[in-house]
């Protein structure tokens, strides 16, 4: 025998255990020896399909206590649409109706040729339209009390594209008769909220949409029907659709005797006050944010009217002495959010950031001091009187430190 045998065989027997604790290590790792055939087995879903990632924590709250509803989160906002589960919401009817949309019609009646009833399904096969448009609830941004963020200062407002019926196919189908002006919209919820509505805005460009931003307008937004009618205050766009009635003059309902009336500093009421004036925002800096030091920033926000297109958007870091003209983002809708944008560097010093915008009419966003001088009031006056249709220029103000604040008062 070698000499060398008993060493050759003990080497082969080390390696062959080896090669096993490698197969071994292997198994391990993959879960299968190596050659094992693969299995269909899938790893379970950690979330349901459409749920956002657990590190996004972008919601509608904070809610005021006791109110049913919710703020759209602009400061974390990107482009001009929001997310149909982040648009905003406005206390009122709760629970949200629930409505078989195979058991809901809409009725068109009153100063008509022929009175018609629609099923959803009828209603989905007549010509249709796709457009963005902004939703901004009438009280939106009021300085009643402190609001620290852009949410809880600005949130009623939101942006989508809406899919729908035209409003004024519709009408015409049912055939107007003369001397009708006005018509009456009424939703399907237990409060039946109702609205009156201009004639001329309905037969303009109104839509009765059941889709929104590509998919069946939500519950909270009046599922499965809802009357879009873009650039007036928000609760025109009645929900839960069900009727519309013709007639030759304003109906005086509760919520437009009661709640939407903008009060003025003698007393007196003014009522329907219908289209949004020019409005921008800056969403980023905005209040409860925090700069971490000095140098480049993009100065981000949003622009909408109810006059039509945004034109212009101009910025001011030093508290509106001098302004610079932002860049808008195509394409430019109307009636629609704007996103605008600047570059800015920052040099540590306090800064107080501000956007005006200037629509297609040449409307031009007010300060708080020119808004006040029209309506004859003191600045004071919006801390104690819920008057509507409040566009004044938000200020932030950015301290040393990199805090920014609210800075409209």
């Amino acid at each position: 025998m070698n000499a060398k045998e008993p060493g050759r065989r003990r080497f082969l027997k080390e390696g062959a255990a080896l090669a096993g604790l490698a197969v071994g290590a292997i198994r391990s790792a993959r879960g299968q020896t190596p050659g094992a055939e693969k299995t269909d087995a899938r790893p379970k879903d950690t979330h349901a399909y459409g749920e956002r990632s657990h590190f996004d924590n972008s919601s509608r709250g904070p809610v005021e206590a006791g109110v049913v509803g919710g703020r759209t989160p602009l400061q974390d906002s990107a482009g001009i649409i929001t997310p149909a589960a982040l648009h905003f919401t406005v206390g009122g009817t709760f629970p949200y109706p629930d409505i078989d949309p195979l058991k809901h019609r809409l009725m068109i009646h009153g100063m008509v040729e022929r009175p018609l009833i629609f099923t959803m399904e009828e209603l989905r096969y007549l010509p249709s339209v796709s457009r963005v448009h902004f939703v901004e609830c009438a009280g939106n941004s009021i300085p009643l009390s402190p609001l620290e963020t852009v949410q809880l200062a600005c949130g009623n407002t939101s942006c989508s594209e809406w899919t729908g019926v035209p409003l004024s196919a519709l009408l015409k189908e049912a055939g107007v008769q003369k001397g009708a002006n006005w018509l009456v919209a009424e939703g399907a919820e237990p409060a039946r909220h109702t609205r009156s509505l201009l004639l001329e805005k309905a037969m303009d460009d109104c839509i009765v949409a059941y889709a929104q931003n590509g998919e069946p307008v939500r519950p909270e937004q009046g599922f499965p029907l809802r009357l879009m009618v873009p650039g007036w205050e928000g609760n025109i766009n009645v929900k839960w659709l069900r009727r519309i009635k013709l007639v030759d003059r304003p109906y005086m309902t509760m919520a437009e005797t009661t709640k939407y009336t903008s009060l003025r500093p003698d007393g007196t009421a003014r009522w329907y006050q219908f289209e949004l004036g020019p409005k921008s925002v800056i969403t980023r800096p905005s209040g409860g944010q925090k700069l971490p030091g000095k140098g480049f920033y993009e100065i981000t926000g949003l622009a909408w009217s109810g006059g039509g297109v945004i034109r212009r958007v101009e910025i001011s870091t030093d508290g509106g002495r001098s302004w610079k003209e932002a860049q808008l983002q195509e394409p430019v809708h109307r009636i629609a959010h704007t996103r605008f944008r600047m570059d800015w560097n920052w040099d540590g010093e306090e800064a107080v950031l501000q956007s005006r915008c200037t629509d297609e009419r040449g409307g031009v966003q007010p300060s708080l001091a020119e808004l006040s001088g029209t309506w004859g009031a003191s600045p004071d006056y919006w801390r104690t009187h819920l008057s509507i249709h409040f566009n004044a220029i938000q200020p932030w103000k950015v301290t040393r430190e990199g805090s920014v604040h609210n800075a409209l008062y």
